[in-house]
């Protein structure tokens, strides 16, 4: 039996590539030579090319560490996470225990298996203390990802799961890559057209960015933030946190996650930690809202009201459900709202009740709105609501000091998390935004250690936006862990930035081109909704 430990030297020298030690709460980015990726060993190779794209946009091209010798593949054991869920970037249940791990690797060595164990050390961040987060469990080195998918099939013929996986996306620091980044960068001194958000047709179905940014006629764009993706989590394509467009909040927040908020088009933006508070009107008495536009009784990662199982906290990739909600719908949700038990206000164009539906669910008029109501708040909906009578929708946003956020027609946020880099120094808060889930180190493991394709989004000093994305799970470009994708922002000079939705659906399109290589063996991915540049047409 073969135990492996991945020693102090090899997280320290993580640590010291990620930057622990951040400069002093005083130090702004200030305009100077780039400044090389710290990403893998110091000195590689690292290239750049910048082009504009629009007056006030530019794109660069980062490839660091291009002539990197290939690494070795192997085969990871495990019970492959999701089974149960469409969701292809479900990370794997791949940690165990010290023990759980010397016996399973014992188990595969008797059949004939070249297994060991490992165990999985983590850098701290701002929120989470790190460390060992458990041991996996792997068989043979392969030069080939052929040779790691054959022995792979023997392993499944011996009764084992697993999966293929490269090295190097395991985030060894002395790693040579290669890495590939796009960066879109939007000067509001010098930008004349527009930056904003675009969920498509309706936020209950989604679309490929490509196809968002070609509908709008866009210059640049890149997907933006989280999903629901599964079926039984609500509405695919619908926004999985707060979502603003034109102005309109259109989803509401999980409470106290980030979110990327521009106003102005574009003219200035800003990371900020959201809440919100909802409620409807009526006969003048009033009952709180527990969400916009989306399936009643299920909330995706969570992070809602108090009444919600098993948490009201931000749970990333977890659907928290309550059976008693009142939920406000807009004409953007879809032809359709939800259909099931319950009671529908549905509302004219002036606010007025047209009807009482039940069970709920079936087309608005046009222009027109409603509230569905569930279990127990079906009473407190249908004392409100008087056919004939205006029942009146209050949405709020407030900021993580709790002062207002009044969206304008300019104005669009969009979902995120975790927050990557505050007022210039490295703040990675995986346990506030609920990507440290206890009893489960795998989804830790596979969704902020490993390295993922990754999308980003900031400002720097200057106040500029940034858009990056980060291409992986590949052997020509590695991905970045979170912790990286951090280092990598404030590397850019980013002031505050923030993760938004990675892996599959990070897509960068230029000029009706895709110039990036999305992770799905189909191709590009649909999402729900995407940041889009679009070209001055005054």
């Amino acid at each position: 039996m073969n135990s492996k430990v991945l020693g102090t030297a090899t997280v320290l020298a993580l640590l010291a590539v990620l930057g622990a030690s951040p400069a002093p709460a005083s130090s702004e980015p200030r305009p100077g030579p780039a400044r090389a990726l710290p990403l893998g060993a110091a000195g590689l190779a690292e290239t750049r090319s910048t082009r504009t794209l629009q007056p006030g946009v530019t794109l660069t091209r980062i490839v660091r560490g291009a002539d990197a010798p290939a690494l070795a593949w192997t085969v990871e054991v495990s019970i492959p996470g999701g089974a149960t869920s469409p969701d292809p970037d479900a990370p794997p249940t791949a940690l165990k225990d010290r023990a759980s791990a010397d016996e399973l690797t014992a188990d595969i060595e008797r059949d004939g298996f070249d297994a060991r164990a490992e165990q999985v050390m983590t850098p701290a961040v701002a929120d989470y203390a790190g460390g060992s987060l458990g041991w996996r469990v792997r068989v043979g080195r392969f030069g080939t990802q052929a040779a790691a998918a054959a022995e792979l099939t023997l392993l499944r013929k011996a009764g084992y799961a697993g999966s293929a996986v490269y090295t190097g996306w395991d985030g060894e620091p002395t790693d040579r890559g290669p890495w590939r980044i796009d960066v879109l960068t939007i000067d509001p001194g010098r930008f004349s057209g527009r930056l904003e958000a675009s969920y498509g047709p309706d936020l209950e179905n989604r679309e490929k960015t490509s196809e968002l940014a070609a509908a709008a006629g866009a210059t640049a764009g890149v997907n933006a933030g989280f999903f629901v993706l599964d079926p039984k989590a609500g509405a695919p394509g619908d926004p999985a946190g707060v979502g603003v467009y034109d102005g309109r909040v259109l989803s509401e927040p999980v409470n106290g996650r980030p979110g990327l908020v521009i106003h102005g088009n574009g003219r200035h933006s800003t990371v900020a930690r959201l809440t919100w508070a909802g409620r409807v009107v009526g006969r003048g008495v009033s009952q709180a809202l527990d969400g916009v536009d989306r399936v009643p009784g299920l909330i995706r990662n969570c992070g809602g009201t108090a009444d919600d199982t098993p948490t009201s906290l931000p749970l990333h990739d977890v659907t928290c459900s309550d059976h008693d909600e009142l939920v406000a719908f807009t004409p953007d949700y879809g032809r359709q709202t939800p259909h099931g038990e319950g009671t529908e206000a549905v509302l004219d164009t002036r606010g007025r009740v047209l009807e009482l539906r039940s069970p709920r669910g079936g087309p608005l008029p046009e222009g027109g709105s409603s509230v569905q109501a569930t279990g127990t708040r079906v009473a407190q909906l249908t004392a409100l609501a008087r056919v004939g009578r205006p029942l009146r929708v209050e949405k709020t946003l407030r900021d993580g000091n709790g002062h207002k956020v009044s969206p304008s027609p300019t104005t669009s946020i969009l979902n995120g998390g975790p927050e990557l880099v505050r007022d210039g120094r490295l703040h990675v808060t995986p346990a506030a935004d609920g990507m440290v889930q206890s009893g489960n180190p795998s989804f830790y493991y596979g969704w902020m250690h490993k390295r993922n394709p990754r999308t980003l989004a900031g400002v720097d000093a200057a106040g500029r936006t940034v858009l990056v994305t980060a291409d992986g799970r590949s052997t020509g470009a590695l991905g970045l862990s979170i912790p990286e994708s951090a280092a990598v922002a404030r590397a850019l000079g980013l002031r505050d930035a923030v993760n938004l939705d990675g892996g599959g659906s990070t897509t960068m399109v230029v000029d009706g081109v895709m110039i990036n290589d999305p992770s799905d063996a189909a191709g590009e991915r649909p999402v729900g909704d995407a940041l889009l540049i679009l070209p001055d047409r005054s």
